[in-house]
């Protein structure tokens, strides 16, 4: 079954890293590895965005409610926000142009008035959070209307610290839009013949990393 979307947030933000990277993320997953230490902190992010949940309470898990099920969530999504009054929402589905991505908390009050927050195991702002927020602003936007939009860090404690990032995100729209269409056009074509360099390595390890060494090495 061909599926409704062809990048994802992580694959944008994949792309923008190496686009190589992206193509062999997309056509060949099974060659990513992960070390243990890129597994740790993968926990202690899953643990501390666990934290921020439980500050919004009584939250609809979409990714309980549906696994794997990635074309279902912006349904399920659109579904629950039919719902009358204030609600939280984890993991809230959304689907514009060819892109899906999934909001770590998304929060409606009473007013209707929607907010939505990413949460990063992060000690400070960093740059790839811009793109992180743009990538969702771009295709959240399109599909609800957004009140505020921020990035929850922690504070060295496990304690939340909140940054409204929705401007820079609307900032940013242009130029999100133009690489998702690029992306697009290099996900339909030949695999990127990407150089290895520092970029491997920011702004995080490249799961394809080991892959592209041992290629490398084959060559020579």
């Amino acid at each position: 079954m061909k599926r409704s979307y062809q990048l994802t947030k992580s694959k944008f933000i994949l792309g923008q890293q190496c686009e190589k990277a992206l193509y062999l993320n997309v056509y060949f997953p099974k060659l990513a590895y992960y070390p243990p230490e890129t597994l740790a902190r993968f926990k202690a992010g899953r643990d501390f965005e666990a934290k921020v949940k439980s500050l919004f309470p009584e939250g609809i898990d979409v990714s309980k409610a549906l696994g794997w099920k990635m074309d279902q969530y912006p349904v399920y999504t659109a579904q629950l926000l039919r719902q009358p009054g204030e609600i939280n929402i984890y993991e809230a589905g959304f689907l514009y142009n060819g892109v899906l991505v999934l909001a770590d908390v998304l929060h409606r009050d009473g007013d209707g008035n929607i907010s939505i927050y990413e949460i990063k195991n992060s000690l400070s702002m960093r740059d790839v959070f811009v793109s992180d927020v743009g990538i969702q602003h771009y295709v959240i936007s399109h599909c609800i209307d957004i009140g505020s939009f921020s990035v929850v860090y922690n504070d060295g404690n496990d304690n939340p610290l909140y940054e409204d990032m929705l401007a820079s995100a609307r900032e940013a729209e242009p130029a999100i839009s133009a690489q998702v269409e690029h992306f697009k056009e290099v996900l339909q074509g030949f695999m990127p013949l990407t150089e290895e360099g520092d970029h491997c390595h920011i702004p995080y390890d490249c799961p394809f990393l080991r892959h592209c060494g041992r290629n490398k090495n084959r060559k020579q």
